[in-house]
């Protein structure tokens, strides 16, 4: 039974541990002909890498990726892809005392309970060091994008960090400006307060993470097990940390009336549909529409903080809990790259799929 591969044609299987002597991705399905290189997928690692600011993990890795196998002369073969990233920082003994206790709100008790053994060293595959291949992998995906349908553009940014959201308007120009990837320069200066007081009382907190895809054309999708939107959720939803998923307006369309939340269809001067506005998230009946594809997810806080927690042992008995080691305040921080990484995969996987079963789109306008 394989549950570390995602995707339907272009396929994505991550492997490796935190503190393993390695991780990375086997990709299989990826076009042949798309330019790539190790240095055209380290730069989207770049983002994601660890001890980039204050406000991330110290751990001082340099994500190096290494193209095993897929690429000859700089161009896919359209066999498997191997990526590789290895492991140089581990500190495996600030785990040491938690090889018998479970730390709350991680999946040590889970993974011990289904297995009967568990790699106690960082979290072994549910770490979010896992989410560096992941990364990698949407880095190939976005050079065959970029091949396939030029123009199509996928950007993250987090929208809020606990209690605080954006404030004031949205310069999206600012999103690289800052080490939170937020769209505003006022925003960023108030979290950067907020969570150096969290980060030196040794406690971390949640965050919201947008990703959009724009210029995506519309017929991505399919009914009714292979809607575009039921991929994407399942991708956001299986990040590490990740608690909910919206697209689109979400769960704020419970709020609305039928009137409020139907996008008015109207033609535009180019011959083509245009919308009043984006409730749906780019997506009806599970089918792209044209429009921006919105998609939102909420991560919990990191589960390791250095605050004395209660909990279990294996067996059985009481004891308190606290986690040394390297982490992140603000896990949803480094989250932005990797929503991006998934959105590319779905969305290369959706129009592989579409080009496999209709070519081009069929239903004409006008």
């Amino acid at each position: 039974m394989s549950l570390n591969t995602f995707g339907h044609l272009f396929r994505v299987t991550t492997w490796g541990e935190s503190h393993g002597p390695a991780l990375g991705a086997t990709v299989d399905g990826c076009p042949p002909g798309v330019e790539i290189t190790e240095d055209m997928i380290q730069v989207w690692l770049d983002r994601r890498k660890p001890g980039t600011s204050k406000y991330t993990t110290q751990r001082k890795e340099p994500d190096q990726v290494r193209i095993l196998s897929g690429v000859f002369e700089g161009q896919t073969t359209g066999t498997p892809v191997q990526l590789m990233i290895e492991n140089t920082d581990q500190r495996s003994k600030d785990y040491g005392d938690i090889a018998e206790k479970f730390r709350p709100g991680h999946a040590d008790i889970t993974y011990w309970q289904k297995y009967g053994i568990r790699d106690h060293r960082g979290g072994g595959r549910s770490s979010a060091r896992e989410t560096a291949a992941r990364v990698a992998a949407g880095g190939l995906a976005r050079a065959a994008l970029d091949s396939l349908a030029p123009g199509i553009e996928i950007e993250g940014y987090m929208t809020q960090m606990g209690p605080h959201r954006i404030s004031g308007a949205r310069d999206m120009s600012q999103i690289t400006q800052n080490p939170f990837w937020v769209p505003s320069a006022e925003t960023a200066t108030l979290w950067a307060d907020y969570l150096e007081t969290l980060r030196k009382s040794g406690n971390s907190v949640g965050a919201m993470i947008e990703v959009v895809a724009r210029n995506v054309p519309p017929g991505l999708g399919a009914p009714v097990y292979g809607k575009l939107d039921t991929d994407l959720a399942a991708a956001m939803m299986s990040i590490n940390a990740v608690k909910g998923v919206e697209i689109g307006e979400g769960m704020a369309a419970a709020m609305l009336t039928g009137e409020d939340n139907a996008d008015e269809i109207f033609m535009g001067d180019d011959g083509r549909p245009v919308y009043s506005s984006n409730h749906a998230g780019g997506i009806l009946g599970g089918i792209s529409t044209g429009q921006d594809i919105v998609v939102r997810f909420a991560v919990k806080p990191t589960s390791s903080i250095l605050k004395p927690r209660q909990t279990i042992t294996k067996s059985g008995e009481a004891a308190e809990i606290i986690t040394k080691g390297r982490h992140d305040p603000c896990v949803g921080i480094r989250a932005v790259p990797v929503g991006e990484a998934m959105m590319a995969c779905v969305i290369l996987d959706h129009l592989l799929l579409h080009r496999g079963q209709i070519g081009r789109n069929r239903g004409t306008i006008g």
